[in-house]
């Protein structure tokens, strides 16, 4: 067993498999919470609000504060890391993110990758500011965009596109695509290192956009970039678990388990059990998956798959998630009902 001190997710991510398995959920903080909206409503803008210290670490804590969540997740987002290499982004609302479109990679020299984590320091101190505030019991993970859906999002300018320019960038400028993996990784590098000297307990990487690649491609823009920034961050001296989260990997997954460093696998909605029991290693510690949209229609159903996904994992570590964020729709009453099932059976 863990000491008294070690929060239940981090004993978990050193491999120790536990009878009540540590739950978070994606998104955990957001938009399903009217604490949430009353906080954000005071808010210039969402940058504004990733950007301020007091507002964001507010946002942070209250899920845990509501649900006992085993984690609390920094309240942040994946593009941040642009906006400091000096590309332009903006949330517009109905749209998304929008934001400056590269040529290059030269497009994203221009900012040295030190200066640019160095002006990510309004993060930091959220992230200081948190663990101050938790528990000893509860985990605190730092993250960032995986290499490739952080470079998807700065060739195409926006992420509601079909994604086809950066898939042909992979196909057709293969160079070109990993010279700008290359300078996102070393800043986000630089920015998970401080996030954990701030004191992240562990890190999460997000590849939102890894479904659909061939498999030759996936090797390429997926586990070969996500390999070298784990990499980069161990060289630092960075010793705190990663969950690697490749949304949409499917039958890649056991080749990004073995190959990438990650600690830990995030298994999204279409995740099998049989086939990741099978499949990744037996001591990995994997994370995931209820269905967002079962968790917004509850019932027996919902309660059925908590108790099955929880008895499918029960051999190994596993943490209990989501397999993608939670939706601004979702009843609260249904996540408590998650965490009754889970904490009590």
């Amino acid at each position: 067993m863990g000491q008294a001190s070690t929060p239940k997710l981090i004993s978990v991510l050193g491999g120790e498999a536990a009878k009540v398995p540590p739950v978070w959920m994606m998104r955990q903080a957001g938009r399903h919470l009217p604490e949430y909206l009353e906080l954000r409503s005071r808010a210039k803008d969402f940058l504004d609000f990733c950007y301020t210290p007091s507002m964001a670490t507010e946002a942070t804590l209250q899920p845990v504060r509501r649900y006992g969540m085993d984690a609390a997740i920094l309240f942040a987002d994946i593009l941040l890391i642009l906006d400091a290499m000096g590309l332009g982004v903006e949330f517009e609302k109905g749209v998304g993110p929008l934001v400056q479109q590269i040529d290059s990679a030269a497009d994203l020299g221009k900012v040295r990758a030190k200066k640019a984590a160095d002006r990510l320091a309004p993060v930091y101190e959220t992230v200081s500011r948190v663990k101050a505030e938790l528990s000893a019991e509860t985990a605190l993970i730092g993250f960032a965009g995986s290499p490739w859906t952080v470079s998807l999002y700065a060739i195409e300018g926006r992420g509601k596109t079909d994604k086809s320019l950066a898939w042909r960038w992979a196909h057709g400028r293969p160079d070109e695509l990993a010279a700008v993996m290359d300078h996102v990784i070393e800043a986000t590098a630089h920015y998970l290192l401080k996030q954990v000297e701030a004191g992240a307990d562990a890190l999460m990487l997000f590849d939102s956009w890894a479904e659909g690649l061939p498999n030759n491609i996936f090797r390429e823009v997926i586990i070969a970039p996500t390999k070298k920034l784990v990499t980069r961050l161990r060289e630092m001296g960075v010793t705190v678990p990663i969950i690697g989260f490749p949304r949409g990997a499917a039958a890649m997954l056991p080749e990004y388990a073995r190959e990438t460093g990650v600690t830990a696998i995030g298994l999204d909605t279409a995740a099998v059990p049989s086939f990741v029991n099978a499949e990744i290693v037996a001591g990995m510690p994997v994370q995931g998956h209820l269905d967002p949209l079962l968790l917004i229609e509850g019932g027996s159903r919902m309660d059925a798959r908590v108790r099955e996904l929880v008895e499918a994992y029960s051999g190994r570590p596993h943490i209990f998630n989501l397999g993608h964020g939670i939706r601004p729709e979702t009843p609260i009453g249904n996540v408590e009902r998650v965490l009754k099932i889970i904490r009590e059976g």
